[in-house]
């Protein structure tokens, strides 16, 4: 995915010739912390509402002030990771898109890539998730497909997560069907051990089960 796919248009940017409140409402509006600004077609940076507050004259035109100016943005085919690297290490609430030549394209929104990761982790597809703890010399997916695919089952998505001063790895498994509990036992019978389970019908069961027998020891 690259970011082309997510640039909107919805929020307009700012120009050299708005004013500071018309900047701050507009900021307001869209509940933003930045805004790119552009002269023409050009790009000139991000503006970060916490300086525009800090200017006591709102009919002042943004052209005329001295701004600390964020010059942060990706090209059209930058990867979406690294779209996500700017959101994160620079807090930002937007990402400007510009083309080759400096020209002002639109901007990525947190919404756009909040809705762009939820699809990508199929996290509105039915199914269960197993967290699996595996050290870092045994992170072959491929095994842990086969495992999956043994019981008639498919991995939707996948992430791994390291931990510092540590060989362990944290692997996140989105499965196509929310009854786990052959899949838990075929990794628990390779090995692996499984951290967490989520949807798990097993988990439901077992705590069906815990209910009904207090029921009937209240019965007695």
């Amino acid at each position: 995915m690259f970011a082309s796919a997510l640039i909107s248009n919805t929020i307009p940017p700012l120009r050299t010739t708005d004013t500071v409140q018309r900047a701050l409402e507009r900021l307001s509006d869209f509940k933003l912390s930045h805004l790119p600004i552009l002269e023409d077609q050009q790009y000139l940076g991000l503006i970060a509402e916490d300086e525009l507050i800090e200017v006591r004259d709102g009919n002042q035109l943004l052209g005329g002030l001295s701004l600390t100016i964020l010059n942060s943005f990706v090209y059209p085919d930058s990867h979406v990771y690294d779209v996500i690297r700017l959101f994160n290490q620079l807090n930002l609430s937007i990402v400007p898109v510009l083309d080759y030549k400096k020209n002002y394209l639109g901007i990525v929104s947190s919404h756009s890539l909040v809705a762009y990761t939820a699809d990508l982790f199929a996290v509105k597809d039915p199914g269960g998730i197993i967290v699996l703890e595996i050290s870092n010399r045994n992170n072959s997916l491929s095994h842990m497909a086969q495992i999956v695919e043994a019981d008639n089952a498919q991995i939707l998505s996948s992430y791994i997560q390291s931990f510092p001063d540590s060989t362990k790895l944290e692997v996140t498994l989105k499965i196509n069907k929310t009854e786990l509990s052959g899949i838990i036992a075929s990794f628990e019978r390779y090995d692996y051990q499984v951290k967490a389970v989520f949807n798990s019908t097993a988990t439901d069961q077992g705590t069906e089960d815990r209910f009904n027998s207090f029921m009937n020891y209240l019965n007695v």
